[in-house]
């Protein structure tokens, strides 16, 4: 399936994928490069993604157990593709990450991993999450880190749909 957009041509955005790749140990991620086709959305989107990837008060493994199960439940091919790496990176071992298609009641998950699991599975299913659950992610995290991982969860499930639209590939590893 050969790609819907093609890739962005201006110099910066292609630096940075560019960059992006380099640092990631593949070309130059299409994701930057397609959305790049639409600059004056493409600069905005990325300070706000790194803002929850990187930039948030979520410790990076936290952060990538909820981006993988969310790229699992959307069956993004390229977001787990990347973020499986990016998980290693950040500290997730390869059986956690083997273990995130197997959900919240898998054995070996601390209860806070579990618990991000279930938000996660929740918030895919029903797009809203019970008073008791919410109740219980803000008790376990505070309310500021509880709404990033509301805001994380439904970034990537948005950027799934969008790279599944795109038809976008996963990026070559070099």
């Amino acid at each position: 399936m050969s790609a819907r957009v093609a890739p962005g041509r201006g110099p910066a955005v292609r630096a940075f994928a560019a960059l992006a790749g380099r640092r990631v140990g593949t070309a130059p991620p299409a994701v930057f490069l397609t959305l790049g086709r639409h600059q004056r959305v493409f600069w905005p989107w990325l300070a706000f993604a790194g803002s929850l990837l990187s930039g948030g008060r979520l410790s990076r493994a936290d952060t990538e157990l909820v981006v993988l199960r969310v790229a699992t439940l959307c069956g993004s091919d390229y977001e787990l593709s990347q973020h499986r790496r990016i998980a290693r990176a950040a500290g997730l071992t390869r059986d956690d990450v083997d273990r995130v298609a197997d959900g919240p009641d898998a054995a070996g998950w601390t209860p806070t991993q579990r618990l991000l699991l279930r938000v996660v599975d929740a918030l895919h299913a029903d797009e809203d999450l019970d008073d008791a659950t919410w109740a219980e992610l803000v008790a376990a995290f505070d309310e500021p880190r509880a709404l990033e991982v509301v805001l994380l969860a439904g970034h990537y499930r948005m950027l799934a749909t969008a790279l599944r639209t795109f038809r976008v590939e996963p990026d070559e590893r070099r």
